[in-house]
């Protein structure tokens, strides 16, 4: 696994545009302020970039890179054409399944179950209707990480626009654990299937 992978607090900054089809993001390291990774949307079809400006962009299909500082390739995010609910596949660089994430269609706030490759579950992600507030989940229902918009800790000067938010890994998730794949990609789609 990448070191990058193994720290604990993320800060996710969007890149802002009028005329934006990709879904584009800087990841920060929020201890020191470097930008430690990069989520760029590279190979975007005609089409698709045409239904990002309609009411059919949460429907349209994505494939998601996400890179070192380095531009290595950590992860690629992959998702097809999308109707009701979206079935999200994440794979390591040599394009191997990591796991899985399965949008649940009738949820107050937003949910997403976390598979790993074999279709186990490994943890849920649950959203607060009242804002940008999401809890990782394991199956004891403890949270091993969290996604918010505020953030009052180091690196809080940062916090200048509303497409800025935070990923804090709790302790208790191992260093190496696959699932901090996982979180990582599964917050790439909180914004782009849930809250687009």
């Amino acid at each position: 696994m990448a070191a990058v992978l193994n720290k604990n607090l993320f800060l996710i900054k969007e890149h802002i545009g009028i005329f934006k089809a990709s879904n584009n993001f800087d990841i920060f390291d929020l201890e020191n302020g470097k930008m430690i990774m990069t989520c760029r949307e590279p190979n975007l079809g005609f089409f698709t970039k045409l239904f990002r400006f309609t009411d059919y962009k949460r429907m349209t299909p994505f494939e998601i890179e996400i890179k070192d500082e380095h531009q290595n390739i950590l992860m690629v995010i992959k998702r097809g054409i999308t109707l009701f609910r979206s079935d999200v596949e994440v794979f390591d660089v040599k394009n191997q399944l990591l796991g899985i994430f399965k949008q649940k269609i009738f949820s107050v706030g937003g949910k997403f179950e976390v598979f790993d490759k074999h279709d186990r579950p490994l943890c849920t992600l649950k959203g607060k209707w009242t804002g940008w507030d999401f809890s990782f989940l394991d199956k004891n229902n403890a949270e091993i990480a969290h996604v918010s918009k505020k953030w009052a800790g180091i690196g809080k000067e940062f916090f200048t626009s509303a497409d800025n938010y935070v990923i804090e890994i709790r302790d208790r998730v191992a260093e190496n654990d696959p699932i901090r794949y996982l979180i990582i990609a599964t917050v790439m789609c909180i914004d782009m299937v849930l809250k687009e």
